[in-house]
């Protein structure tokens, strides 16, 4: 059950035992929004990725073929921002 305890809003990652938690606070009982902000943040540290990738087994040659396009997309990402901001 949950109370009306009027709490502050925050997704933050915290260290305990070695590992990054995430904590969200729940403000005037909006869960809603606590669970949208919790979404955006295992969102933006590569969580459902993670998961997603972690379903099957990746054959070490599959995984290195991937890991060189991700690194080969970031490059050409990087590359276009840095023109767009010298033009």
């Amino acid at each position: 059950m949950l109370t009306s305890v009027p709490v502050q809003y925050s997704a933050i990652p915290y260290k305990k035992d070695g590992q990054t938690h995430m904590q969200v606070s729940v403000r005037d009982n909006n869960v809603d929004q606590a669970l949208r902000a919790l979404k955006k943040k295992l969102q933006r540290e590569g969580v459902f990725r993670e998961m997603r990738l972690k379903e099957q087994f990746e054959k070490p040659s599959e995984k290195k073929a991937r890991e060189k396009a991700e690194g080969i997309r970031r490059a050409r990402k990087l590359a276009r921002k840095k023109l767009e901001r010298e033009s």
